[in-house]
């Protein structure tokens, strides 16, 4: 189920995992857009497991404002559910910077996390790690 589509991004809700697809640039007003979609998304999950595919296309360094902006979204993920992220870089030539920045972003909450350059390694871990771990939590 598509929740957002813009020029820069979208968010999507398959099953208990949200796909972001970023794209370009992303300036203080689709940032802000972004973080507001992403609240709408958390509340679907009623605080039950979920984890977070991000695929980012090109090189797309954060800002110091969008990835304060970006941490602060990951608190309150965190808070409604997120048991893990997997970000996929591609076709970058920034992929170190922007794995320091994600590393950044999500190493504040101690969240499982792994960046990977094809989606559907991406896509196979986290859905297999939210199973698990949801399973666990069920036991």
């Amino acid at each position: 189920m598509k929740l957002a589509q813009y020029d820069q991004y979208t968010i999507e809700l398959v099953e208990n995992i949200l796909l972001v697809d970023a794209k370009g640039p992303f300036g203080t007003e689709v940032t802000e857009q972004y973080v507001q979609d992403m609240y709408n998304a958390c509340e679907l999950f009623n605080h039950k497991p979920w984890g977070l595919l991000a695929t980012f296309y090109g090189n797309r360094v954060f800002t110091p404002d969008a990835e304060l902006a970006l941490t602060e979204l990951t608190k309150y993920r965190v808070k409604r559910g997120m048991i893990a992220n997997a970000s996929v870089i591609l076709n970058s030539n920034a992929g170190d910077i922007q794995q320091m920045q994600l590393h950044r972003i999500y190493q504040n909450y101690k969240l499982t996390f792994h960046v990977f350059s094809n989606i559907e390694s991406a896509r196979s871990w986290l859905q297999s790690f939210v199973t698990d771990k949801t399973q666990a939590l069920k036991a």
